[in-house]
């Protein structure tokens, strides 16, 4: 990355050529450094991170794989705890890689069942064999032999009167319990003596040390291999919906903008966020509103100011064409106002939409510095609050130290450096984030 900022669409070029350790060693740099930051780029560089250890990473048992994913995604969570995005997109892969994995299992076992119950051809005729000839068509109470004709039986009744059928008549050897097998195509008597030299059933199980099919060393890691090849394609192709997911989750939750949002409203929103941008401009097709936009001084001025002027501004995130394209252009009038005059404004605002940073367990929110502002100011007035967010930023831990969510950013973004006397006697916090509590 010579020679570039380095940023998201920099660091995901580098995945293409740079070593798998060097790509892991290079995005927990970024993100230490915060130059990777917010939620959709580092759901993003983690996902693609994750693809390229399952596609790169040498692995014939399922459980290295989730080992190795494991390791990858608690270095990158102690890298930026703050960022719980990268803590759930390790979780959904880990997960999909287990549901994988399982569907393999089923349908190898499934294969297999199917297989050992649909005998050969060859062997199915045999069996068949041996059924015709073995269940005799007459009891062998009645009659000495099976196979003797039935004209026989006959004249020997009709010449006894009836008295072959009262009197008893001990049966022949080996004919009130016989059962037949075929070998070589010939009929062959069973008896306990000839019990185990006689042909076994093709269908029985073969004895320990000669499998089926003459299977080898050579041929079970042929099969393995196989079967892991074929899963990482699975796996791969798994990580890439997540991937897809991220890319479309805007415009999935933007069609349901129109259903929110009704004529001649007042919206206020806090930030530049692309979510909310895009929600703004899927409703402006068939509506027309007012959109009051605060500034979120001194962190996020810049782009707000850019969204409403529609100005250029380099930023980390992917696809920033509706982002970048000012909301009065749609039809939408727009003010701009500082964050000094929330509480003012409230009372004439129908709607609150918010973007946020993070959705946690309790259902709080990580949201940008002024958040828990707007939302006191709103509960006030009673104006109902929308908040709009994507899966990924569900997050399943629950905060117990609150303070530990909020990061700070840059005093001198408040007090500049250039203000010697105030820097002396003042201690300036800059929150990047609030908590803003269920």
């Amino acid at each position: 990355m010579a020679g570039h900022a380095p940023n998201l669409e920099v660091y995901l070029k580098s995945l293409k050529t740079a070593p798998l350790e060097s790509s892991i060693e290079s995005l927990t740099n970024l993100l230490k450094r915060r130059q990777i930051r917010n939620s959709r780029p580092c759901a993003i560089a983690t996902a693609e991170l994750l693809k390229r250890v399952v596609a790169r990473f040498k692995w014939t048992d399922i459980g290295k794989l989730l080992l190795r994913i494991q390791q990858v995604g608690q270095r990158l969570i102690e890298a930026q705890p703050r960022e719980m995005v990268v803590g759930n997109i390790v979780r959904r892969v880990l997960g999909m890689i287990r549901d994988e994995a399982k569907e393999d299992r089923e349908d190898g076992s499934d294969a297999s069942n199917s297989q050992m119950g649909s005998p050969r051809p060859e062997i199915a005729e045999l069996v068949s064999t041996k059924v015709e000839y073995a269940t005799p068509t007459f009891s062998p109470l009645r009659f000495e032999s099976t196979n003797e004709p039935s004209e026989t039986v006959d004249e020997e009744t009709n010449g006894t009167d009836g008295f072959a059928l009262s009197q008893p008549s001990r049966p022949a050897l080996g004919t009130s319990h016989q059962s037949y097998a075929v070998k070589m195509g010939v009929q062959v008597q069973q008896s306990m003596f000839n019990l185990l030299s006689a042909t076994p059933s093709p269908t029985a199980t073969p004895p320990p040390g000669s499998p089926p099919g003459k299977l080898n060393a050579a041929s079970l890691a042929q099969r393995i291999s196989t079967s892991s090849q074929d899963l990482r394609a699975e796996i791969i192709s798994g990580v890439d919906e997540i991937i897809d997911e991220l890319h479309q989750v805007d415009e999935q939750i933007a069609a349901y903008a129109q259903e929110h949002i009704h004529s001649n409203e007042v919206i206020l929103t806090h930030t530049s966020s692309l979510s909310v941008q895009k929600f703004l401009l899927k409703a402006a097709e068939k509506r027309k509103f007012t959109v009051i936009m605060t500034e979120s001084y001194p962190n996020d001025h810049e782009l707000t100011h850019a969204a409403v002027a529609g100005k250029t501004k380099d930023s980390d995130e992917m696809g920033t064409d509706s982002f970048l394209k000012p909301l009065s252009a749609a039809g939408i009038t727009v003010i701009l106002m500082t964050d000094a005059s929330i509480f003012a404004i409230m009372s004439r605002v129908n709607k609150v939409i918010l973007a946020t940073h993070v959705v946690i367990a309790n259902g709080g929110l990580v949201a940008a510095a002024g958040a828990r502002i707007i939302a006191k100011a709103a509960k006030v007035h009673t104006v109902p609050v929308i908040v709009i967010s994507g899966v990924y930023k569900l997050s399943p831990e629950y905060p117990f130290e609150f303070e530990s969510l909020i990061e700070y950013g840059d005093p001198g973004r408040i007090v500049g450096y250039h203000e010697g006397g105030l820097v002396d006697k003042l201690e300036m916090d800059n929150p990047i984030f609030d908590y803003v509590p269920p």
